[in-house]
């Protein structure tokens, strides 16, 4: 992938087309504006000394959204006020995936701290949705909750770009697996952002850029949710345990590595949906088991 400039916004590609751990950054030129610093070290590097960093801000705090902000550790760094806590000490990052196994709990804490360069930060620039004025550009600040609370996504009207952050319309559709992840508000900031009269869509993961309305995309993105669901509940055709139930794995259809990481994962996702079943009243968990009402 290359970089491509739409009007003063610049689309970094990361890594291995932006793929986990990596992704796409973006950066304003004409407010020397960097957003999501984790798609290229090197390149980071380069752009902060040539072409000049002031500010950093982030769409979400995950880790592959923050991999190379130590490079930028003297600048203000801006986010929603929502989504600053995990960033202001491990444990509270930890907490924030809602990671309780202590084996895993260590494991990741050192991962985080090494692999992801992971410093306490505390966030300058609160992110508020509205509009801001950055000279004469115009960037429209939109507040997308569900993959995180303070998830964010970023219009630039007078260019027709849309930076959606993690909403990145891949197959394997949207994460929503931390402890204040919301299924029903990833559906409405999917719609919400799906309205915007954008002419070109950004985003963090695989593919990058759309410059063609994304069409079927946003809804084949959005039934991910369901046909999971449909699996969970297919699975559930007897009572199930939580083992039993990673071990389906009905997100990623099958076992990853590293293994305890994907089993992490796999379990956060179907929890959401478990809590959601729960809720409406069409699986109860009783003896340790999940079973249909």
């Amino acid at each position: 992938m290359e970089e491509r400039s739409f009007g003063p916004v610049r689309f970094i590609p990361g890594i291995n087309r932006g793929k986990y751990p990596y992704c796409h950054s973006i950066y304003i030129e004409s407010a020397k504006i960097l957003i999501d610093p984790a798609s290229d070290r090197e390149r980071l590097k380069r752009l902060r000394d040539d072409d000049g960093v002031e500010q950093v801000w982030l769409s979400h705090w995950h880790e592959d959204h923050f991999m190379d902000l130590d490079l930028f550790d003297d600048l203000p760094l801006g986010i929603h006020p929502l989504d600053a806590p995990p960033l202001t000490d491990v444990e509270s990052f930890l907490d924030a995936y809602d990671i309780q196994e202590q084996a895993f709990r260590d494991s990741w804490r050192d991962i985080v701290t090494e692999m992801f360069h992971f410093r306490p930060r505390q966030p300058r620039i609160a992110l508020e949705p509205g509009t801001r004025q950055l000279g004469d550009l115009t960037v429209e600040v939109i507040h997308t909750p569900g993959h995180t609370p303070g998830h964010l996504c970023f219009f630039f009207p007078e260019s027709g770009v849309l930076f959606l952050g993690d909403y990145d319309l891949t197959a394997f559709g949207p994460w929503y697996g931390d402890r204040e992840s919301s299924i029903p508000d990833t559906i409405a900031s999917v719609r919400k952002l799906e309205k915007i009269p954008a002419r070109t869509w950004l985003t963090c993961h695989e593919t990058g850029m759309f410059t063609a309305d994304p069409g079927n995309l946003w809804s084949d993105y959005l039934d991910v949710i369901e046909k999971r669901e449909a699996r969970l509940l297919n699975f559930l055709d007897q009572p199930r345990s939580r083992e039993e139930i990673i071990n389906a794995w009905t997100v990623y259809l099958k076992e990853r590595e590293p293994k305890d990481f994907y089993r992490f994962a796999e379990w956060a996702i179907v929890r959401k949906h478990l809590e959601g079943l729960i809720n409406a009243g069409r699986v109860t968990f009783d003896e340790d088991r999940y079973r249909l009402t």
